[in-house]
C-alpha cells in the first residue's frame, strides 16, 4: 500500500490493485483562508469523512466515489471499511460533536484514521493491532500531543503518521507537530509503501511531507 499525505487530515491510499482512498478531504480556502493546501484534484475510488466539518468532507469535486462518513462495516471493492463512533471533544460530543473513527483494511494490512479525535475514551477492543496509524496532535480542536502519546502507548501500531497539526499551509490556532515529536524517534520521508513483509523496516513514528 502506498501512502501519501495530502495535507491536514487528508490522506491518499493506493492498494495494490490500483483501489484509491482519500481520508477527510479538506475544502481549500475555507475557514476564511485558513486552510491554505492545494486542490486535491485525485478521482477516488473511495473517500471516508469522519465528520462534517469544511477541513473535513469536501467531496464536491470527487463524484463517482464511494463515501462513507457513518458508523458501520462497508466492503467495497478490495477493501472492508469499519466506521467506529468517537467524539470530537471530551464531553462526548456536547461541544463539537461526533467523530468516526475508520478501520481501514486492505493489503492485509489494518490502517486506523482517527479523523478529529477529541477524547481518549475509545474501543480500544477495536483498536488492537494496528499497522498504520494517522492521529491528531495538534490540540485546541482535537487531542494534542500529550494525550497523543497516551493513545499510542495503550494502542502500539506498527507505524503512527502525526496530521492535524499547524504548518505554513494551515493557519489554525492549534500546536506544530515539533510538540508531539519531542523526544521520540521518527522518519521523515514523502511517502511510503507499507507491506507484511516490510512494515517492521521503519520507525515506529514517520512524519510525511504534505503533498498538497
Amino acid at each position: 500500500m502506498k501512502i501519501s499525505w495530502l495535507g491536514h487530515a487528508a490522506f491518499l491510499l493506493e492498494t495494490t490493485s490500483g483501489t484509491k482512498i482519500i481520508t477527510d478531504p479538506y475544502q481549500t480556502g475555507s475557514y476564511s483562508g485558513a486552510v491554505k493546501y492545494d486542490p486535491i484534484n485525485i478521482k477516488p475510488n473511495i473517500v471516508t469523512v469522519s465528520h462534517q466539518h469544511f477541513d473535513h468532507n469536501y467531496i464536491d469535486k470527487m463524484r463517482g466515489a464511494n463515501i462513507v462518513d457513518k458508523e458501520g462495516v462497508y466492503k467495497i471493492l478490495d477493501v472492508e471499511i469499519e466506521g467506529i463512533l468517537s467524539y470530537h471533544d471530551n464531553k462526548k460530543g456536547a461541544e463539537r460533536g461526533k467523530n468516526i473513527i475508520f478501520i481501514i483494511k486492505a493489503d492485509n494490512l489494518k490502517v486506523v484514521h482517527f479523523g478529529d479525535l477529541g477524547t481518549t475514551d475509545l474501543n480500544y477492543e477495536k483498536l488492537k493491532d494496528i499497522d498504520v496509524a494517522f492521529l491528531p496532535v495538534g490540540g485546541t480542536f482535537t487531542i494534542d500531543a500529550s494525550y497523543a502519546t497516551a493513545i499510542l502507548e495503550k494502542i502500539n501500531p506498527r507505524i503512527t503518521i502525526p496530521m492535524h497539526f499547524k504548518t505554513k499551509k494551515l493557519l489554525f490556532d492549534i500546536d506544530p507537530v515539533d510538540i508531539f515529536l519531542k523526544d521520540k524517534d521518527f522518519d521523515e520521508r514523502t511517502t511510503i509503501e507499507v507491506n507484511i513483509s516490510n512494515i517492521n523496516s521503519f520507525k515506529k513514528i514517520v512524519l510525511l511531507q504534505h503533498l498538497r
